[in-house]
């Protein structure tokens, strides 16, 4: 189907969907942020598009990851559609303290987030997913950068998942490098899958990756609330970030207090908005592994699940 076809045929969907209840909400831009993950992206794109057709401006700003909370609390941004609870939790709980913004409602989606590795590297490991088994294994990890110790390479700086304080706490043999996006850990996995090469990366679900590299991962000590924030939880008692991260951690939606009473449909909508692990999967596939645009591809989400989004509408069924 060609991508105008299918905006026009989504447009008019909406359209006619949506007819007869925008005015109530303000004409001042709905911002929503941007950032480094293809879910995020579309997912933003495909909220904001169902907004632009309820007659309301949409503005998308590209923003960090962690500082959004601050942006949204002051009003400056309005929302945030993937308050992941590994990356992000803390950064949310913070301003959420200071007041501003609130919890707008979870996703239907579980996720997980932590060091993973594609399934050929446990041939190699065959002690994985424990922990303990790594620095036994470090040396199939080493490069000629880190020597005689293995390579973890994880998230974006940005996202703050504390690779090098959690091999410091184990007492890991691991040099922690940055990727600089999510597409350097794609590729990552991909290169070193030509020749079956034992890696561990930082890697998340849902996402698409796990269709295409099936892995596992690595069992770290449970998670305990206070694991960042009070040494004396997890096993070391001189550390934090000795657990691994929660593996049933919730996906939530935040919103600037101001948003429901200045565009009251809007702020319906997005309460009700609740996307599910194979749907984000499926958005970020379209422009990961099938190349269109992140307009494009929340354009052919919208189009195909027409029966989901049209649900989260004001006066529809949820």
């Amino acid at each position: 189907m060609k991508i105008k076809a299918l905006m026009s045929a989504t447009a008019i969907a909406l359209a006619s969907a949506t007819a007869g209840f925008a005015a109530e909400d303000s004409s001042e831009p709905i911002v929503i942020p941007l950032h480094n993950w293809s879910s995020q992206i579309v997912m933003s794109h495909a909220v904001g598009q169902i907004f632009e057709e309820m007659g309301n401006n949409v503005e998308f700003v590209t923003t960090d990851s962690q500082a959004v909370y601050e942006s949204i609390r002051l009003g400056d941004v309005t929302l945030e559609l993937e308050v992941w609870e590994g990356a992000f939790g803390a950064s949310f709980r913070e301003a959420l303290e200071k007041g501003g913004l609130h919890d707008a409602g979870d996703h239907d989606a579980v996720t997980r987030e932590d060091w993973w590795y594609p399934s050929w590297t446990k041939d190699a490991c065959p002690g994985l997913p424990d922990w303990k088994a790594l620095n036994d294994c470090a040396e199939l990890f080493a490069t000629p950068e880190t020597g005689d110790k293995g390579l973890f390479l994880d998230g974006p700086v940005d996202w703050l998942k504390h690779g090098k304080e959690r091999a410091e706490a184990l007492d890991l043999n691991y040099v922690v490098k940055n990727a600089g996006s999510a597409a350097a850990l794609w590729a990552h996995i991909a290169s070193a899958e030509e020749d079956k090469t034992p890696i561990l990366v930082f890697n998340w679900t849902p996402n698409f990756a796990e269709a295409v590299w099936p892995g596992e991962f690595v069992e770290f000590p449970a998670w305990e609330d206070g694991c960042d924030t009070d040494p004396a939880k997890g096993p070391n008692p001189d550390a934090l970030y000795d657990c691994g991260n929660p593996a049933d951690g919730y996906l939530k939606k935040a919103a600037w207090d101001g948003m429901k009473d200045k565009w009251p449909n809007a702020y319906e909508v997005l309460t009700k908005i609740s996307f599910t692990n194979a749907q984000i999967a499926e958005m970020a596939k379209l422009v990961d592994i099938e190349d269109y645009e992140p307009e494009e591809a929340a354009e052919i989400w919208l189009e195909d699940n027409e029966d989901v989004w049209k649900g989260w509408l004001p006066g529809g069924d949820t």
